[in-house]
């Protein structure tokens, strides 16, 4: 069973290093510093990869920067988009940051 899961479109971000940050609402804000996590496909729940809970801060829409952005690979209009595109009444997050421990290979 997977602890977390991603869509399928982020994976290959995940797994180069490329995004370290993922931003998600209260209902995932349980995760600490040092948890590590079984990760999957949203779409299939398919075992990808484990990583390690940095940190969990709280954020809000507005505060998104360019740095947040970065952390996800993307432009600060596409994170913010996407975070509206699967959170479309939410403004309050939590900003997962986490390092790649091991990959499904």
């Amino acid at each position: 069973m997977n602890d977390i899961t991603f869509y399928q479109r982020f994976e290959a971000d995940i797994l180069a290093g490329r995004k370290t940050i993922t931003i998600r609402d209260k209902s995932e804000s349980h995760f600490k510093a040092g948890d590590i996590l079984r990760v999957g496909r949203f779409e299939n729940n398919q075992y990808f990869c484990t990583i390690e809970v940095l940190s969990v801060s709280p954020i809000t829409l507005d505060e998104l920067t360019e740095q947040h952005a970065k952390q996800e690979n993307m432009s600060l209009v596409e994170l913010k988009d996407v975070i509206l595109g699967i959170y479309p009444n939410e403004n309050h997050f939590y900003v997962i940051k986490f390092n790649l421990i091991s990959l499904n290979l």
